[in-house]
């Protein structure tokens, strides 16, 4: 069996013997032959291709492509090798008529061109180098780039329509070679009618590779924008259909030192009614990406990074952010939020957002509005954010801070809309309690002032104090309450506290009077005319309750009624304390709780004076004493 199976190989073998040195021979003869045709070819091509032949032909190429009228200044040179080649040296693209605009121009232009549609008269070319290239480009009303002109490329996107995949059909008259485009040292001007605003960048390096009109496109572009190094990535299956503005499948990316976004799904250059994509943004360093954007943001100093992840939709006159997650500074948020634009064209944002956790510092020092005296009347154009759009948000956090505060599950709400501004604290725990607040900024351009409401119940302000480390004779109370109103007339960003007008209502339950020693206050008082409240400070006064009413006006408080209620004594106040100053100027008593203990604990009025924490006490029946007569 072995051996038959050898036998049969053997033939084989044999047969292909016969064969093979003739097939061999005849391949070798035709490739020899082809060799010689092409070396010759090449060879003869400089003698039988005109270079003004090939100018000619790039110069009606590039004014079929873009509709406009190309001039070539320099002599065409033309290398053969590897490739037959074209190099024009100061091309410019002018607008058809007369002493037209000039749309564009390039210090060299390079192309490969096919060397036998050359010989036969007809230049065509693909592979394009561009050299230091500028391009003015105009984008109108309706987002869309107007820089073809009834040109080969205009026609081409006007005709192009989608197939039933991702692919696009154009008539084959239509459709051309292009193969890779390369772009090197160039500079794009950008005129955009629809914001008014004219946008540059140069050093301007890029790769576009687009075999075919109907086939998909890839680019990569370097850039330089604002002194800042920036990098494009586009990628589109239906490239002719996204220039005519119209919704395709596309990836795009950004990135630079100071921002950085992708983008994956449908887009259009010239609406978002098709949107519908995921959107990743990092702008690692806020500050310093509003100072080289151009704009301008109260308490920008307060937001370090900013970054997000969301699923992007258009909707009814906006875009809807759906599973959003983001990150401002250290506190990460998720929750759903809406751009959309109101009847005057005015962007507004509205949503929900829940934070792990918050800080409120950003939020409120965004009513400060921090701007100058001279900018404020050009606010609108100078980029205060709560001026140029409006706000709808809810916001909870399970942890919150303003300064040196902590809140607990806290529910917000932050309102701009008709020139008013509201910022709500619906509920949150404070300090063992809860905290309801209420900041507004009331019309006219947010110049009209505003005002604060802050209620707290049942909080530990005794543990508050200790904590913040406040200085001086303070309740220690472990459940106190606060009722605080506050308003103003002048423009919030030039208030001060002398400008503040409101009232006051805090009371709490017992609790003791740190550095307060009532005996001691007693002694010194029946001993001497002035001492200062740290000679009384070795004890506690315990109390049961305080109580105290306060109203604030011109930069002092008056204190119209303060009581402090304790088991045997209660001591009562009466003054103005005014801010700037820290100062103190208080009248007061102290008495018996009881009517009944008034002969053991006779009343004692004292005035209190001088700044905080460490006034001066002068009892009022040591002032109004007289002398007694000198014996004799």
């Amino acid at each position: 069996m072995r051996a038959s199976r050898n036998k049969k190989w053997l033939m084989t073998m044999r047969s292909a013997s016969r064969w093979l040195p003739a097939v061999a021979r005849t391949t070798g003869v035709i490739l020899l032959t082809v060799l010689i045709v092409f070396a010759v070819f090449r060879a003869t091509a400089p003698f039988l291709i005109s270079s003004n032949l090939v100018r000619s032909g790039i110069e009606r190429a590039l004014s079929e492509w873009t509709g406009y009228r190309a001039q070539i200044e320099g002599d065409p040179t033309l290398d053969f090798w590897p490739t037959p080649r074209v190099t024009l040296n100061q091309v410019t693209i002018r607008e058809p008529h007369k002493n037209g605009k000039v749309l564009g121009h390039v210090d060299s232009l390079s192309a490969d061109f096919s060397l036998w549609s050359a010989i036969r008269g007809h230049a065509r070319f693909h592979e394009f180098h561009f050299l230091r290239p500028i391009l003015y480009i105009r984008r109108d009303e309706n987002g869309l780039f107007d820089w073809t002109n009834e040109g080969r490329l205009s026609k081409a996107i006007e005709q192009a329509e989608a197939t039933s995949g991702q692919g696009i059909t154009i008539r084959k008259d239509q459709d051309a070679d292009i193969g890779m485009l390369t772009i090197e040292d160039g500079s794009v001007e950008m005129v955009d009618e629809r914001s008014g605003n004219t946008y540059k960048m140069n050093g301007v390096n890029a790769d576009i590779s687009w075999p075919r009109l109907s086939r998909p496109m890839s680019a990569v572009i370097l850039a330089r924008f604002n002194d800042q190094d920036i990098k494009l990535n586009f990628d589109s299956t239906q490239p002719l259909l996204f220039f005519a503005g119209k919704s395709v499948d596309a990836k795009a990316s950004f990135s630079s030192s100071l921002i950085s976004w992708a983008y994956a799904g449908n887009a259009s250059i010239s609406d978002l009614s098709t949107l519908s994509g995921n959107l990743q943004l990092n702008v690692p360093n806020v500050p310093s990406f509003l100072a080289w954007s151009g704009q301008r943001l109260p308490a920008a100093d307060t937001l370090k990074n900013v970054s997000l992840n969301a699923d992007v939709a258009a909707i009814e006159h906006g875009v809807r952010f759906d599973n959003l997650s983001f990150k401002v500074n250290d506190s990460a948020a998720s929750g759903v939020m809406d751009l959309t634009y109101t009847a005057a064209g005015k962007p507004k944002f509205s949503g929900t957002l829940a934070f792990d956790q918050m800080n409120l510092n950003p939020f409120l020092a965004a009513f400060s509005m921090r701007l100058a005296a001279e900018t404020a009347i050009n606010a609108l154009l100078n980029g205060n954010p709560l001026q140029r759009l409006d706000l709808d948000l809810r916001l909870s956090s399970n942890k919150a801070a303003l300064g040196p505060f902590q809140f607990d599950n806290i529910g917000a709400s932050l309102l701009v809309a008709g020139g008013k501004a509201k910022f709500d604290i619906g509920d949150s725990g404070f300090e063992s309690g809860s905290l309801t607040a209420h900041l507004e900024v009331a019309p006219g351009d947010f110049d009209g002032g505003g005002k604060l409401q802050i209620s707290i119940r049942n909080a530990d302000f005794g543990g508050l104090f200790a904590r913040l480390k406040l200085p001086g004779p303070l309740p220690l109370t472990s459940s106190g309450s606060l009722d605080l109103s506050l308003s103003t007339t002048r423009p919030i960003w030039v208030a001060t506290l002398s400008d503040v007008a409101g009232q006051m209502h805090f009371r709490s339950a017992a609790g003791s009077f740190r550095q307060f020693d009532i005996s001691t206050f007693r002694s010194q008082a029946a001993e001497k005319a002035f001492f200062r409240m740290s000679d009384i400070g070795d004890a506690a006064f315990d109390f049961d309750s305080i109580n105290v009413d306060a109203t604030f006006a011109k930069g002092s408080a008056e204190v119209q009624n303060a009581t402090i209620a304790g088991r045997n004594e209660t001591i009562t106040l009466n003054g103005v304390v005014p801010f700037r100053t820290n100062g103190l100027a208080l009248s007061g008593a102290i008495e018996a709780t009881s009517p009944s203990d008034a002969d053991e604990l006779p009343m004692l009025p004292f005035f209190l004076g001088g700044s905080w924490p460490n006034p001066v006490v002068s009892p009022v029946t040591t002032l109004l004493q007289k002398p007694q007569p000198v014996q004799q």
